[in-house]
């Protein structure tokens, strides 16, 4: 039963969405360097390694959809507020928008090796080892080395906190409200 499941998923093409802006604005937080690497390579890679059939498809089409959201949530840097919708959220969440980021930064930075940070859809900071498709994701951040290692090395910390430059907080707030 699981492989003619496996078969059947298999039987769609995956895409890799366009980045939401040119890949240089997002500096200085992300170099346009870094997005298109990250972006134009590896992301791309997942998609085409699923559409040709090669390595894990589960593991490529999770990298595929990861990606697709971790890039469509970005814009350049302070361009966008947060809406009092999302901010009443966060607040009943977790007290105030900063001890929301602190938080999300604390668990973020437990991630070991590869993996993903995101804030669900019922309020909650979640950790993804690896690669998983999860339909709850408000917003992800990418923990996986070769998303900051081009512009900061190791400093994961600083990586995280600039992050907060980029959101598009109306598309964090969109993710809330579709099901």
């Amino acid at each position: 039963m699981e492989f003619f499941r496996l078969l059947e998923s298999h039987n769609k093409t995956l895409t890799l969405n366009a980045l939401p802006e040119k890949s240089g604005s997002f500096e200085p937080v992300l170099s346009s360097k870094a997005v298109k690497f990250h972006h134009d390579v590896l992301a791309k890679g997942y998609v085409d390694r699923y559409n040709h059939q090669e390595g894990d498809p589960k593991f490529n089409e999770a990298g595929a959809f990861l990606h697709n959201l971790y890039f469509d949530q970005f814009s350049q840097p302070d361009s966008t507020t947060m809406p009092s919708q999302l901010t009443k959220f966060l607040k009943q969440h977790f007290q105030s928008v900063d001890k929301f980021k602190k938080q999300f930064e604390e668990t973020a930075l437990k991630t070991q090796g590869s993996g993903w940070c995101y804030l669900s859809k019922k309020g909650t900071i979640e950790l993804i080892a690896n690669h998983q498709i999860k339909r709850d994701v408000a917003l992800i951040i990418d923990m996986w080395e070769h998303a900051f290692i081009l512009d900061y090395q190791a400093d994961k910390p600083a990586y995280l906190a600039n992050h907060w430059k980029i959101i598009d907080w109306q598309v964090v707030q969109d993710r809330l409200v579709t099901i």
